[in-house]
């Protein structure tokens, strides 16, 4: 095996720095709009900071071999997040919003990830240019920074297949254009254009454009993080607002891909696609069954945190049940109402949805439909194999036989990920956490849904984690985000051996 290019890693960490310092120019510049002149100043300390070490850390790999293999991949996608929270806490700790280092990385991972679990109490008196940047990690996030720095790195004369393998969503990546390259080009174009349509239509519909743009990245992101202490609740008696934001939770729950052919024409490639057929059943099927459960049996008004509804509203209902089914199987986090209240089953419902995930290929975390679906399909040939074993049945997605590797690639997924559930939930419960709030938040960071249970549900935050709760979350929630192996695998002695 050969040795490890630390130099072309280290000129990656670079590349994303200077991204990362960009992106914090803009939102200095929300800053000078709605802040003032001190907030702006300490957002662009914080932008010429990241850029400068940025660009140090190119220049002093300027003489690299710019091949990259596999292991460099891995190590710069994994590294890449963790390096971009860190600089990602500065505007944070400059503006004095979120002082504390252990605080701020919290809340970067969790944007960076698009968990959207947050540990600030008044979200409303933070100033703009650091929510503008709070919703910028989000959308950075959702369809991965290394997706949108491969769309550049021919510039740099460096090909980039090796970290899209390590970092594209699900168990395959579908590609739009034999070009890796153009294939990054093409998502984040998808990715962009949904954002300005939905900031758009919410504009319309009665935001104020900084609200409407901060919740366009973190709906298309699946993020989650608001401009509002009750989130999504504060505009319950604004239906539009809602219905917006359901219709492009959907679409950033399915895999963009299939948003490519849709606008390409090919329609039937969507509708015959078994994921989406199966994630659409899902969403409407458990959307109206939490529905009927509000309707019938809930034991509390569904009202919101702010504004009262109604219980016999059927429309009402029909939003909270089909909002709040597609915000926690997407995991973008959301919140109108305290789905904990509605009816016990109904919260039985919700736990099992973080584990559910939206599509591959989404911006979504969990373990997504189509493992969940090949996971069905051979255990049901299983009992087929029993009955015939010298048959060969192989399963089947989309018409075409899926590869044994993939089948196992699928199932040790499954069953990493329950382990690290577990440990995640055996670890917070360690640090005093209750039943039902470990086994809740495990789930939630691992899922980077946002909202747990128990004492760290809907309507409450993480500010009440332990220092060291924060940092076990924060690295549940990064394993999470890049699916298990690609972070995992760094702890294998045999990855590091040279020969």
């Amino acid at each position: 095996m050969p040795r490890l290019n630390y130099k072309i890693i280290l000129h990656l960490m670079g590349v994303l720095l200077l991204f990362n310092g960009g992106f914090m120019m803009i939102s200095a510049i929300f800053g000078f709009f709605y802040d003032g002149y001190d907030v702006t100043m300490q957002i662009t300390a914080a932008a010429l900071l990241t850029m400068f070490v940025g660009a140090l850390l190119m220049f002093i790999t300027k003489d690299r071999n710019k091949e990259i293999q596999r292991r460099e991949g891995y190590i710069v996608v994994t590294f890449g997040w963790i390096f971009m929270s860190l600089s990602g806490c500065l505007p944070y700790i400059f503006t004095n919003s979120i002082p504390l280092f252990t605080d701020a990385f919290f809340e970067t991972i969790s944007g960076y990830t698009t968990t959207g679990a947050t540990i600030l109490n008044d979200i409303e008196v933070v100033p703009h240019g650091v929510l503008f940047w709070r919703s910028t990690t989000h959308w950075i996030g959702g369809m991965g920074i290394i997706v949108l720095a491969i769309a550049i790195l021919p510039l740099l004369g460096i090909g980039g297949m090796q970290l899209f393998a390590a970092e594209a969503p699900g168990p395959s990546a579908d590609k739009l254009h034999p070009r890796i390259t153009d294939t990054a080009k093409r998502l984040w174009l998808i990715y962009f254009g949904y954002t300005v349509i939905e900031t758009i239509f919410l504009k319309l519909a009665g935001m104020n454009f900084f609200d409407a743009i901060n919740h366009a990245m973190s709906t298309l992101s699946t993020g989650g993080f608001s401009t509002k202490n009750a989130s999504m609740a504060y505009w319950n008696d604004n239906p539009a607002v809602q219905y917006i934001v359901i219709l492009f939770m959907f679409l950033a729950g399915t895999n963009f891909v299939l948003s490519y052919f849709a606008f390409k024409g090919k329609l039937k490639r969507v509708w015959e696609d078994e994921e989406f057929k199966l994630y659409t059943t899902f969403v409407f099927g458990f959307a109206i069954l939490t529905s009927i459960f509000i309707i019938w049996q809930a034991d509390v008004s569904i009202s919101s945190i702010s504004h009262p509804m109604v219980l016999g509203e059927y429309e009402s209902a029909i939003r909270h049940g089909l909002f709040q089914v597609l915000t926690v199987m997407t995991t973008t986090g959301f919140v109108t109402a305290d789905y904990t209240l509605w009816a016990p089953f109904v919260t039985v419902i919700f736990f099992g949805l973080m584990f559910l995930g939206g599509s591959a290929g989404s911006t979504s975390g969990g373990i997504k439909i189509v493992r969940h679906l090949i996971i069905i399909r051979n255990g049901v040939l299983e009992f087929k194999r029993t009955l015939h074993p010298n048959a060969i049945l192989p399963v089947r997605y989309n018409g075409r036989a899926v590869s044994k590797e993939i089948v196992f690639n699928i199932l040790a997924f499954f069953i990493l990920y329950l382990l690290a559930w577990i440990i995640g939930a055996c670890g917070l419960g360690f640090m005093g956490l209750g039943f039902e709030t470990a086994l809740g938040t495990a789930a939630s960071a691992l899922g980077n849904v946002g909202p747990a249970f128990g004492d760290l549900g809907p309507v409450n935050n993480y500010d009440s984690l332990p220092p060291l709760g924060k940092w076990w979350c924060s690295f549940l929630m990064l394993i999470g985000r890049l699916e298990l192996f690609t972070v995992l695998i760094l702890f294998t002695p045999f990855f590091w051996r040279n020969r």
